[in-house]
């Protein structure tokens, strides 16, 4: 992305982002860690199952060592605040994807480096440090998720009647926003989304597929509820496509390592949309499930 798609994009998941807020209470988080076992078996899946998963697939599918470290690189980036604004448009449980994401994307200061240094060695038979820039990367956590969801929130507690009025048109928008970003992806991407597609395309559906149904799986086996395990399956399966091109380009200097993410990125927007439309359909056939 240049700087001006990235200020936008950034723009628009933070109003997004500030929308989940209003629909959000201190007791919706408290509820989440006074049972935890949502949020560990969200953690498990994100931070053990999906690395696990990526170097599963990379082993099985003949693809060039660029690919597979692309492959690897997402698999260290779970959620982000696509993960988020999906979670909210699927009518899941919004706080525990929040949690999910700030405790994960903290936690992946430690791991990336590690799942990725373990899959250049694999592949490459060397290891290569990578080092984040913590601070940039806390900021930019704080700035677009933990601060407008902090902000809508207080805007809920204390002007509720104001923020009861205002998720059903913000929720609109998130949807359009949804849409609007989709087709600029796939807009700046037309002429290589061809190349990308026959190199990557395959490995990539597969992690992205792969890791949300076994995401759901797990929320079922560890009886959560429809919404937690949506929940679930949307941290487990949606990667931070952002986060994985930064590394490949910005960190390891290397383009063709973001081809993975690219095409990756197009994918989880296509099979969000089929997420948001079978669990907001679900959820009006059953609506206290």
């Amino acid at each position: 992305m240049d700087n001006i798609s990235t200020i936008v994009l950034a723009g628009s998941l933070i109003i997004i982002m500030f929308g989940m807020g209003l629909s959000l209470t201190i007791n919706d988080f408290t509820d989440v860690f006074i049972k935890p076992k949502a949020i560990l078996t969200g953690l498990f899946n994100q931070l053990i199952l999906l690395p696990l998963i990526g170097f599963v697939l990379i082993a099985i599918f003949p693809i060039r060592p660029e690919i597979a470290i692309g492959v690897i690189i997402l698999a260290a980036c779970p959620g982000g605040p696509t993960s988020n604004l999906i979670t909210h448009l699927a009518k899941g449980d919004t706080a525990l994807s929040v949690s999910l994401t700030a405790i994960s994307s903290l936690l992946t200061l430690i791991t990336i480096p590690f799942i990725i240094n373990l899959g250049l060695q694999l592949t490459y038979g060397q290891n290569t440090p990578i080092q984040l820039d913590i601070l940039t990367t806390i900021a930019q956590i704080l700035v677009i998720v933990l601060i407008p969801v902090g902000i809508g929130m207080l805007l809920r507690a204390k002007k509720g009647s104001f923020a009861d009025r205002m998720q059903q048109p913000v929720r609109n928008a998130s949807a359009v926003v949804f849409i609007l970003v989709l087709a600029g992806v796939i807009f700046k991407e037309r002429s290589n989304i061809v190349s990308y597609a026959n190199e990557a395309g395959l490995i990539s559906f597969a992690l992205n597929l792969g890791t949300m149904i076994l995401g759901l799986l797990m929320a079922r086996i560890m009886h959560l509820s429809f919404r937690q395990s949506i929940s679930i399956s949307i941290e487990s399966g949606i990667q931070n496509g952002t986060l994985a091109i930064t590394i490949a380009t910005v960190l390891l200097h290397n383009s063709e390592y973001a081809i993975a993410p690219a095409i990756y990125s197009l994918i989880m927007f296509l099979t969000g949309s089929l997420i948001i439309f079978w669990s907001v359909r679900h959820t009006k056939k059953t609506p206290n499930h």
